[in-house]
């Protein structure tokens, strides 16, 4: 009766979290469809037939939902390339919740209110939240923050929008905060110079300092149409290589991320070398296999 009490007991002294530990998923990142890129605009056939072997992988594996991270045409408003990234989209299966966010070339490398309302129209919001059992899901216009000259009330318009959802993010305890958005943040160094592929330091300090603040741990971005992984203290810059037109001698692919309670883990897969299937064993259990 003794060792029961003291087992009960100790049992009863086991952080919350362990004891109410959460079933891992998986989700994909999918970027830069960009359907003209591989001929600068004259056809998508290339784009497309890229965009379909990774739906029907998608479909295959089950994720708990896919986040296309911008860069879904490479025209902007084209109204060909707009109906062939929603038709294949479309095939997704609609169990597999889909959430597509705006690239530069979707609403301009400068994009105006003009250009944000029309991708709107088509696409729907250009900023948003969502949740998934403890995750916590943030997608924010990133071009409109690299390059806010022609709508800087729209910019600070989404910064008081961010700060209140991490907020609530926090306050609702989420497990992971994650932001995803088109642009990195940085790619080798937090401190990095600016370039085209990286969010310029002057809005990129004050944002990673304000993901600090409230615990963001993982930022998952495209643009860059090739892998990179970067790590600051506790952040996380993750890179996608494109399901389109790669460079620098990159492949096309995707990124499958494991969501366990308290890391995400991830990997990228070339179109040619995707799974079957997502196994969900922690890394040490498959080791002692």
């Amino acid at each position: 009766m003794r060792l029961r009490l003291l087992a009960l007991t100790l049992f009863a002294l086991l952080p919350l979290r362990q004891l109410a530990a959460a079933e891992p998923f998986f989700f994909i990142q999918l970027s830069d469809t960009q359907m003209g890129m591989f001929t600068d605009n004259a056809d998508f056939a290339q784009d497309a037939a890229n965009f379909e072997f990774a739906v029907t992988a998608v479909n295959r594996l089950r994720p708990a939902f896919v986040v296309v991270t911008g860069d879904l045409v490479n025209k902007p408003g084209d109204p060909a390339q707009v109906a062939e990234y929603r038709r294949i989209l479309g095939k997704i299966d609609r169990a597999i919740p889909v959430y597509s966010l705006s690239g530069n070339h979707d609403i301009e490398n400068v994009p105006t209110p003009a250009t944000i309302a029309a991708y709107q129209k088509i696409f729907g919001p250009d900023r948003f939240t969502f949740r998934h059992a403890g995750l916590w899901g943030i997608a924010l216009n990133s071009t409109l923050i690299h390059s806010p000259q022609q709508a800087q009330e729209l910019l600070a318009d989404q910064d008081r929008w961010l700060r209140t959802e991490l907020q609530r993010a926090k306050d609702g305890g989420a497990r992971h905060i994650v932001v995803f958005q088109h642009h990195p943040w940085f790619l080798k160094r937090a401190d990095e110079p600016d370039q085209y592929f990286n969010i310029p330091l002057a809005r990129r300090a004050a944002h990673l300092a304000l993901f600090r603040e409230f615990g963001v741990r993982y930022l998952f971005c495209g643009h860059y149409h090739r892998n990179a992984e970067a790590v600051d203290g506790t952040l996380n810059a993750i890179t996608t290589g494109p399901v389109g037109k790669p460079l620098g001698g990159a492949k096309s692919g995707l990124r499958v991320a494991i969501v366990r309670d308290e890391v995400i883990e991830h990997r990228y897969y070339e179109l040619g070398e995707l799974p079957v299937s997502i196994d969900l064993k922690p890394k040490a259990a498959k080791a002692a296999k």
